[in-house]
């Protein structure tokens, strides 16, 4: 089966029901809505420009409208056609619409500059870009040096004399499905690597691994018809697309936020009904300090039905998973772990049932194989340090246009994903560190990752990164940047005394006291780092982890 065969189902089977909901909030309405007045709001607000929603069949109906479009502009099969949208109600059917028509689906990140998406429309040959109206201004500046695009379809009000209006046209348009016939082995989508700085890879998959993905996604945290998914990260990245694919296979409703606010969050739980959560670690972050003082108070929220939250796109402090069962004893908690080269998160996660070894990223997910191996490519034993590869159906085909790149990180069927890692006597797996972020101070490997986690247990920081920096005498030394919580104060020497409880040679060295910078995934961006407060070195693009 495709993908877009689901899409149909739900149309058939549950067309009048809501599949997706917009909710964006604004400071004026940035009040606490108590769980009494949540029953009211989507009755007596339904065209509100705060909420717009979706049915099943209109979903549908919307992306075959898109296919057609595409078709009759006599795109040929496997054409490359670019989506560059904030989150909105227009995203999934656009990216249906597209794959529906047998196109590749090439969505782009959005806080690419310019030249950037100018590099990466270039790098994944798009012939067609749909773009909205945040965009307009980088646009601007590069749509006359983009001969490869050959059409422009803007959503949105006030089109650029460049673009055409994609919604007039799509009224034009059938919105019967499209006569293209898709295969599992046809290509899909082009995914970028998330390099924070520098030029991204471009990871090619099929439809069989968007597939594949829904069934994971499930098996791992059991969707039903009654769940409500809550998503807040972007949908051009795999991590958040790949777990609302869970709502796609199970035909259950979704939220799209377009605010990361604390109150924001758990209002449109209240609102929705929302039973699933999936979080980055800076909002968890936040909505723990926000409970903790006071800025919000849980009384004021319908939060029973919330079910499960999981984390996922970076390494979790164990730390801050033990705060939030104590906040919220009910949840059930998952780990997800995985790259945009194996098609998002899944390949290994933590499991629902495993709370007790919170700290792991887990064992291999559903369908996949998981092993951690030194530089021969033997699986290291004991407490060992290694490389963790992964194996399964997710796997990327290729980085797109780059041999090269690809024989590096694919060796027989597995995907070298670029992180440190070690497995303990019941088989869980624990990151350790990026590959590329390890520090090797005096002849020492240093872990960053286990600096961070220890350092986040003091109760004035609220963020911290560890990079190393150049050392005449020891090679490298680590430097620990720290974001203090609003509100206190901290000192260097508050610090060196809290980290006597580290080994000395994991003693950060130097403190830095600065905002912690992270990208739309959450991963902290220490390239931008070590750019910043070491010269470039080791500036590298990042592997998604």
């Amino acid at each position: 089966m495709v993908i877009t065969e689901l899409l149909e189902r739900n149309a058939r089977l549950y067309g009048d029901e809501t599949a997706l909901v917009e909710l964006s909030p604004t400071e004026e309405r940035d009040r606490v809505v108590t769980w009494r007045e949540a029953s009211l709001i989507e009755s007596a607000q339904p065209h509100s420009p705060y909420r717009r929603s979706l049915s099943w069949r209109d979903f549908d109906r919307r992306a075959n409208r898109i296919a057609n479009l595409l078709l009759s502009r006599n795109l040929s099969r496997g054409a490359k056609v670019g989506i560059l949208m904030m989150n909105c109600l227009e995203w999934l059917p656009v990216y249906f619409g597209v794959l529906k028509a047998g196109c590749i689906a090439v969505p782009l990140n959005f806080r690419y500059s310019s030249d950037e998406i100018k590099y990466c429309l270039e790098l994944a040959d798009v012939e067609v870009l749909v773009f909205g109206p945040e965009f307009i201004t980088r646009m601007d500046a590069i749509a006359g040096d983009i001969p490869n695009v050959k059409m422009m379809f803007f959503v949105g009000r006030e089109k650029p004399v460049y673009a055409e209006d994609c919604i007039k046209l799509m009224s034009f348009c059938s919105s019967s499905a499209p006569p293209v016939a898709l295969s599992e082995d046809d290509y899909a989508a082009i995914y970028f690597s998330s390099g924070t700085t520098g030029f991204p890879k471009a990871i090619l998959h099929n439809h069989r691994a968007l597939f594949a993905s829904c069934e994971t996604e499930q098996a791992h945290h059991g969707q039903t018809r009654d769940d409500v998914l809550l998503c807040i990260p972007p949908l051009y990245h795999t991590g958040a697309k790949m777990h609302w694919f869970g709502s796609l296979i199970s035909g259950s409703k979704a939220v799209l936020l377009r605010g990361v606010k604390p109150e924001w969050i758990l209002r449109a739980i209240t609102e929705e009904k929302c039973t699933i959560v999936w979080l980055l670690v800076p909002w968890a972050q936040d909505l723990l300090d926000a409970i903790d003082s006071g800025k919000v108070k849980l009384e004021n929220y319908l939060l029973d039905q919330w079910r499960l939250m999981h984390i996922g796109a970076q390494p979790v402090p164990p730390s801050l998973i033990r705060r939030w069962l104590q906040v919220f004893p009910h949840h059930k908690y998952d780990t997800n772990y995985g790259l945009s080269e194996s098609l998002g998160p899944g390949c290994v996660h933590l499991g629902v049932e495993n709370t007790a070894k919170v700290g792991a990223i887990g064992k291999a997910g559903y369908h996949w194989e998981a092993k951690v191996i030194n530089e021969k490519g033997d699986e290291v034993s004991g407490d060992e340090v290694g490389e963790l590869a992964v194996k399964g159906p997710g796997v990327m085909l290729c980085y797109y246009k780059n041999k090269e790149a690809t024989d590096e990180i694919l060796k027989d069927g597995w995907l070298l994903t670029g992180d440190m890692a070690k497995v303990d006597a019941d088989g869980f797996i624990y990151l350790v560190d990026r590959k590329k972020d390890v520090v090797i101070s005096g002849g020492e490997n240093i872990y960053p990752v286990q600096i961070e986690d220890f350092l986040r247990q003091y109760d004035k920081i609220k963020d911290v990164a560890v990079i190393g920096m150049p050392d005449q005498r020891l090679g490298e030394i680590t430097a620990a940047i720290i974001e203090i919580k609003e509100g206190m104060t901290c000192t260097e020497e508050e610090i060196n005394e809290f980290c006597k409880a580290l080994p000395r040679y994991k003693r950060p060295r130097k403190i830095i006291f600065a905002d912690v910078p992270r990208n739309p995934t959450g991963k902290i961006e220490k390239p931008a780092l070590r750019e910043k407060y070491c010269g470039g070195r080791l500036v590298e693009e990042q592997i998604l982890s």
